[in-house]
């Protein structure tokens, strides 16, 4: 709803000698517009919209649609029963109690978005599966009970992280094709973060390393990002990561 605000004008008249009688001419007085009202918005008729709170209430279940519809149906991918939504609107808009609280509700959206987006990266999955299973038996690479693999390309002798310290590193991490998504080599600066601040196969196999080391990590998605991925990762992607430790600064000498 646009308000228009009139501005006030001053009009001033400057004072004239008058030659004939030697009075001054009085100035005119200021005028200032009035504010216009603003005006009330008509409600849309037809259709069974008669007053501005049957059009307003239309606008709200429109709004709450197209949310449904952008966020459930088009990214969750789930269908969307519109009469059992509408129930549910329905009885929140009264006050009465629903069939499930909030709570219950974030946990069956949870679990059917994980359900969704595993269906959808099923061939990544399988793929990063295969990869494990046959790279777990090549020469040099290691299989940590919680399927972590790692491979030592240079062995350092300085000393190895703990959970509760922060590490400096160089890496870069590519998918299963050699798509690079990351890497500190090219921005030029090393990160600097503590070691159970990052995913899982990296707080792991930090722990594995020791300062001047060189790993390559192969990371199954459980350890990753898993189904839902991040950024330019698709969801259960496995990763792969070379990995430099440059140093490891230990609690309260940071």
């Amino acid at each position: 709803m646009k308000q228009i605000l009139a501005a006030a004008a001053f009009l001033t008249v400057t004072a004239c000698a008058m030659a004939q009688t030697g009075t001054t001419k009085p100035a005119t007085k200021p005028v200032t517009k009035p504010a216009a009202k603003p005006a009330t918005p008509k409600p849309v008729t037809g259709g069974g919209l008669k007053t501005l709170k049957d059009s307003v209430s239309y606008a709200a279940g429109v709004g709450a649609a197209n949310y449904l519809i952008s966020y459930y149906k088009e990214q969750g991918g789930f269908d969307i029963d519109p009469t059992i939504a509408a129930a549910a609107l329905k009885e929140l808009l009264e006050g009465k109690p629903g069939k499930m609280d909030n709570q219950l509700c974030g946990t069956v959206l949870n679990k059917a978005f994980m359900m969704e987006q595993e269906k959808k990266s099923g061939p990544i999955l399988a793929a990063g599966r295969q990869f494990l299973e046959q790279n777990k038996n090549k020469p040099g690479v290691k299989t940590t009970p919680s399927g972590l693999q790692y491979e030592v390309i240079t062995a350092g002798s300085g000393i190895t992280p703990t959970a509760n310290d922060t590490f400096v590193c160089h890496y870069r991490g590519t998918l299963l094709d050699g798509t690079q998504f990351d890497a500190s080599y090219d921005r030029g600066e090393p990160l600097k973060l503590g070691v159970s601040q990052v995913i899982r196969g990296w707080t792991e196999g930090l722990q594995l390393m020791s300062v001047g080391s060189k790993y390559k990590f192969y990371i199954p998605n459980e350890l990753a990002y898993g189904p839902m991925g991040q950024g330019q990762i698709p969801g259960g992607a496995m990763l792969v990561f070379e990995v430099e430790l440059l140093d490891v600064l230990r609690q309260g000498h940071q």
